[in-house]
């Protein structure tokens, strides 16, 4: 009985699981809303500089802790690449130069020893 009814139930789960999200911001404008730009209130960002300030927080983003570990896993990967002298000096150093495009700073081999302390 419950194995010929799964797909009903499963069909009703998703769709009442979709309902209470939040609509996207192109079915917001399609059905008529406006958003604050729109109707020409923009708030005044020098009155509040730090508005975004999340220091106080006793856990960080998780956005911060998602780049820290998927940082520390390349770190990782390329610390193997240093060590492996079969690979050439050029495709290490290259890789090494992509990693420092996403962490925005110039990374070497010893560079690769800070994503390890975090």
């Amino acid at each position: 009985m419950f194995f010929r009814n799964f797909p009903v139930f499963l069909l009703l789960f998703a769709a009442t699981s979709v309902m209470g999200q939040p609509a996207p911001d192109g079915a917001a404008q399609a059905s008529g809303a406006i958003s604050v730009a729109e109707a020409g209130k923009t708030p005044n960002a020098s009155s509040k500089k730090d508005w975004r300030d999340v220091s106080g927080y006793p856990f960080p983003a998780l956005a911060d802790t998602v780049a820290a570990a998927r940082n520390m896993a390349q770190a990782m990967i390329l610390r193997d690449y240093c060590a492996n002298k079969e690979l050439s000096d050029d495709f290490v150093r290259e890789r090494l130069a992509l990693f420092g495009r996403v962490t925005g700073r110039e990374e070497d081999c010893r560079s690769l020893l800070d994503y390890m302390s975090r």
